[in-house]
Formats: structure tokens, C-alpha cells, sequence
């Protein structure tokens, strides 16, 4: 979906409420979309699994020191207090907590010694109103527990939550470090079917601009240059992000999971070069579009030039004969009406006949 110019000041202005407050101060910046926070955990081992919801932000205080995997996810970043007590039962640094707020923050990898914390762009293709919804996601990893904050309920989680349920593939014999993967590998791959709506769209405007090209379809093509700048911003540091895991010496990412990564790594190059490719035919279809419109300007103007010359003789015969001397035999002549008619069309025919041996039609 394209952002307007008004939206864009709006979230500038948010941004500038924390303008002059000290490091670390929390302050909400993004929208609110949720009544109420909404947290659900799953705890799971190779054995067992158990999946619950929290009425409140004291019931996550013992998973703290729980031997098992947990995973907590917040949904809805509104309530400050919410985050900063959760902050405090994890010791999460402040200004940790004040990038989780921040709700326009660059994709980033940061090492907090006691753990990580990683900040993607979570995509949603919205098929009603043909557009891109950006979303932040803020991943949180410890030694046994991974924190997942989003700004809505709704996510692409749900493949990551059946392998746990039900046990699919390694994801319930490892670590925390493996399942911040997997969330980590859902919204990368979720892009891709983001990257495949992008190419249906660019692919039917195409076929607009050359059937049949219109103001509308100049301003969907501005509104794709709009989210090509979005999704280059959103993904572009992802490849930084992932490196930067991959090089990490911190001790809550095995050595095993970083092989992972290097899928991931490979991934985001892909979803980059398809980007990139996209940018290039958006781009191009504009000078198409230029072109498009130019050469029906030409064919326009060509119409009504031959017209124009075609009158041009005419004209002069039908001035010359409609001059008001008293003194011209054609005008008592019994012919004359049917003979100037004659030379008329003869002129036109014969100008007709030259123009399309040069053709010019």
C-alpha cells in the first residue's frame, strides 16, 4: 500500500515527541492498533510442549528461570508499562526497550552481553488494497528464552508453532538460538511471497501500459517507485544483519545454528537482486509510459496536420471564388459550381494519393 505524504509527517511528528528526552526514556512511537496487549508463551523441551496465554505481565516473571525453551510474544507495544516491567523480569537494557518502542527503526543486530536483540521488517501484501504493509518485529534472545514484540496480533509465526506442537524437524532438540532462527528464516521467506504479488502487479500494469496506458496508470507506477523505496529500506540491512549473527562471538549462538544462517545470508541476496530487478522495470515503465504518450500525441498531431494541409488548397479555391468583385466569368458561368467542386476533390484526392506513396499514412 502506498504511503502518503501526509502519513509520512504523522509518523515524523511521533518520532518527535521523544525529540529532547534522555537515553533510554520509553515513548511509543508507532500506532495503536491493538485494545489491549496480547501475550502468549510456549514452553516447550523434547519432550513436552505447553502453549498458554497470560492474563497478566506478573504471570511471565518464572519463565525467566525456567530450564525449558520459552518463547513469549507480545502483541501490542502501547502499554509501556507492560514492556518496561517485562524489561525488568528479563533484564533487558533500557535502551533495548526504547528501540522496541521505536517503531521505525533500521533492521539491526545488537549484542547486550546478557543477550541479543534483533530488529526486522515483518511484510504483509494487503491484496484489497494492492499495496505493501510494513510491520516491526523485535526478537529478543537469551540463554533459554526468545521475546518477540510486534505492534498487531497477526504474523507469519504460524509454521514456526506447528514444528513446535508437533515436534517437525529440530526445532524442539535445539536451543533458543535455533528458534530465533526459525522466526528469523518465516519473515525472510514470507518476503518472498511478498516479491511474487510485486511481480504479478508489475506484470498486469505492464500489459496496461502497453494496451491502454492512462493517468491511473501513471499513478500506480508512482505508487510502486513508492514501495520499491520502502521494501529496499526495510531489506537492504538485512543482509548486514544476518552477517553480523553470523560473526558474532556471542555465546548464546551455537556454532550449529550459524550454518543456518548462512541460508538465510543467501536468501536475503535473492530477495535483494529480485528488488533491485524490480526497481529497473518500474523505472523503465515511466520512460515507457513517457513514450507511450508521446507517441500518441505524434499520431494525433500527424492526423490533424494532413487534415490541415488537405483544407489548405481547398481553402485557397473556396477564397478565391468567394471574393466580391463584380467582374469574374466563372460566377455566371452554368458549370462553374460543378467544375470548382471537381478541382476540389481532384486536389484532395491527388494530395491523398501523394501522401500515402510517402507514406505518411
Amino acid at each position: 500500500m502506498a504511503t502518503k505524504p501526509k502519513a509520512r509527517r504523522t509518523s515524523v511528528a511521533r518520532r518527535s515527541k521523544k525529540a529532547g528526552l534522555p537515553p533510554g526514556t520509553l515513548v511509543y512511537t508507532g500506532e495503536r492498533r491493538v485494545e489491549s496487549v496480547r501475550m502468549t508463551v510456549i514452553e516447550y523441551d523434547e519432550q513436552h510442549v505447553q502453549e498458554r496465554h497470560l492474563g497478566a505481565i506478573d504471570e511471565c516473571l518464572p519463565f525467566r528461570a525456567a530450564p525449558t525453551v520459552t518463547w513469549m510474544n507480545i502483541d501490542g507495544l502501547h502499554d509501556v508499562g507492560v514492556i518496561e516491567t517485562l524489561g525488568k523480569a528479563f533484564e533487558l537494557h533500557p535502551l533495548l526497550l526504547e528501540d522496541i518502542l521505536s517503531t521505525a527503526q533500521r533492521p539491526k543486530f545488537e549484542d547486550y552481553e546478557k543477550n541479543l536483540f534483533v530488529v526486522l521488517k515483518m511484510l504483509h501484501f494487503d491484496d484489497h488494497h494492492q499495496g505493501v504493509e510494513t510491520e516491526q518485529v523485535s526478537l529478543v534472545v537469551g540463554p533459554n528464552f526468545v521475546l518477540s514484540f510486534q505492534e498487531r496480533v497477526g504474523d507469519v509465526f504460524d509454521f514456526v508453532r506447528d514444528r513446535i506442537r508437533n515436534a517437525k524437524g529440530r526445532i524442539r532438540k535445539l536451543g533458543a538460538d535455533y528458534l530465533a532462527y526459525s522466526l528469523v528464516d518465516a519473515i525472510v521467506d514470507s518476503y518472498f511471497l511478498v516479491l511474487e504479488k510485486l511481480g504479478e502487479r508489475i506484470e498486469n500494469l505492464e500489459e496496461e501500459l502497453v494496451g491502454n496506458p492512462s493517468q491511473k496508470t501513471l499513478q500506480q507506477i508512482h505508487a510502486l517507485k513508492r514501495e520499491m523505496i520502502t521494501l529496499r529500506r526495510s531489506i537492504w540491512p538485512l543482509r548486514e544483519l544476518v552477517s553480523g549473527l553470523q560473526r558474532s562471538e556471542s555465546p548464546w549462538i551455537a556454532e550449529s545454528t550459524r550454518i543456518y544462517l548462512r541460508d538465510i545470508y543467501d536468501h536475503t541476496i535473492q530477495i535483494i537482486d529480485t528488488i533491485e530487478s524490480f526497481r529497473d522495470m518500474v523505472s523503465g515503465m515511466l520512460d515507457i509510459y513517457l513514450s507511450s504518450i508521446s507517441n500518441r500525441m505524434n499520431a494525433v498531431m500527424k492526423v490533424l496536420t494532413i487534415i490541415a494541409t488537405l483544407f489548405i488548397p481547398l481553402t485557397f479555391i473556396a477564397g478565391v471564388y468567394g471574393m466580391n468583385f463584380e467582374h469574374m466569368p466563372e460566377l455566371e458561368w452554368r458549370y462553374g459550381y460543378a467544375v470548382v467542386w471537381g478541382v476540389m476533390i481532384c486536389v484532395a484526392a491527388i494530395m491523398l494519393m501523394y501522401f500515402r506513396r510517402r507514406k505518411w499514412l
